[in-house]
């Protein structure tokens, strides 16, 4: 038996995708779990391999700890609802999501009741219906997904109306436009998932502000090898950014144990390639409210996994891993300044490699590592699958590891631009 068919094996895939609240900022993650096992003919078996996946993730791969402050929502069968397993997860980080597959009967209630009582929240995921077999499953849950894809509007106010009296959320899934968003929101929802925010084309077109325009100069003349006074004239003109930047330099996600008390400190205690990576982040950061963007954890995350992955990669060139973080982070400018990549390609003079691995081909190596963070976020398992064995020296527990390591590593920025 490989390990791919052992119940107890680590190898897993981990993917997954944001859901957000109504000030579109970051609550909690889908997390999609993969064992890639194939043609299973022992259900039991099946149900074991899923339960051990899931726990592996939250002690091996200390997912739990990578969750941070946010929620892992987790998708449960009734087999897996019913397994002794479900119990040894952290019930104050997930949220166990009911597939549409469990019928509500009498067992279930009692199922979902037991957990309740000990401490679990719970979900009722891809509802396109409520009849009268619901009732008291609806008593019992926090959460009701809805699944708008193919609802019309009067299917979707007809499940509102009767989720709200039962105290339950509602979060709208598969949220495709602006349109999807807004009509959820005027209906009382409040969390939000889908293609719209996991893109996330929802800031797309927003004008940017002086501070975003001299953090463009600021990683151009860093690119350049500008001198050190230049950049100290361009955050004079920001005051603004400067603190934002020692705050953020100050944090525990930085690694310097040194208290940076000014910008020619900053430069001289981090390194240039410290600052720039910095600057790239600050960019995505909310400047109005100071908070974390569902962006700047999306950018922060794909970023720091693809550096991860660089730097496992048999007979990669030394450069390789600090390409693939600004590669990352270069790969979501699209969004944020609403521009072409080519057109920001031409602003900001980067290595050739990483300009291939930006179009739309995903070129090279770093083009592989962006096409499997992408993969990643998505849960897509086949283009995982497929792109591992291009990346000679990384596999499935591997890309997992990475993953934990760098949505910690987000946490930390998310918490510290919050402050």
């Amino acid at each position: 038996m490989s390990d791919a068919d052992d119940p107890g094996s680590s190898e897993l895939f981990l993917g997954r995708q944001p859901i957000l609240d109504r000030s579109q900022q970051l609550l909690a993650y889908e997390l999609l779990f993969r064992s890639g096992r194939r043609n299973v003919a022992d259900v039991s078996d099946q149900v074991q391999a899923t339960a051990t996946v899931v726990t592996n993730a939250f002690s091996e791969l200390a997912v739990g700890d990578a969750l941070g402050p946010y929620r892992g929502f987790i998708n449960v069968d009734r087999e897996f609802l019913f397994s002794d397993m479900i119990e040894l997860l952290p019930r104050d980080a997930v949220m166990l999501e009911l597939l549409e597959t469990i019928q509500p009967d009498a067992e279930v209630v009692a199922r979902a009741r037991e957990l309740r009582n000990k401490g679990f929240q719970l979900a009722l995921d891809d509802i396109v219906g409520l009849d009268a077999s619901y009732d008291e499953l609806l008593e019992l849950v926090d959460v009701v997904k809805v699944d708008l894809q193919p609802l019309t509007d009067e299917q979707v106010r007809a499940i509102v109306a009767r989720v709200k009296p039962t105290g339950a959320k509602l979060l709208a899934e598969k949220v495709d436009s602006r349109e999807q968003m807004e009509f959820c929101r005027d209906l009382g929802f409040e969390l939000f998932q889908g293609y719209y925010f996991a893109k996330p084309t929802i800031i797309a077109g927003k004008k940017l502000d002086h501070s975003q325009l001299a953090l463009m100069r600021l990683t151009t003349l860093l690119l350049e090898d500008a001198d050190t006074a230049e950049l100290e004239k361009v955050f004079k003109q920001e005051p603004g950014l400067t603190v934002n930047l020692l705050r953020l330099t100050n944090s525990v996600a930085s690694g310097v144990r040194t208290r940076i008390t000014s910008l020619r400190h900053a430069i001289t205690v981090l390194g240039r390639r410290q600052l720039q990576r910095w600057l790239q982040l600050l960019l995505f950061a909310n400047q109005q409210t100071g908070a974390a963007s569902p962006l700047l954890q999306l950018a922060a995350t794909r970023g720091r996994l693809m550096e991860l992955l660089a730097d496992k990669l048999r007979g990669r060139a030394p450069e390789l891993p600090e390409q693939a973080f600004m590669t990352g982070i270069m790969s979501l400018m699209p969004t944020l300044l609403s521009q072409r990549i080519e057109d920001i390609l031409v602003q900001l003079p980067v290595a050739p490699a990483m300009a291939q691995a930006l179009g739309d081909a995903r070129e090279g190596q770093l083009g592989a590592l962006l096409a499997l963070a992408e993969a990643s976020e998505s849960g897509d398992c086949e283009r995982i699958e497929a792109l591992l064995p291009t990346l000679y020296g990384l596999n499935q527990t591997t890309l997992n590891n990475a993953l934990s390591q760098a949505l910690a590593w987000a946490n930390n920025i998310g918490r510290d631009a919050g402050n």
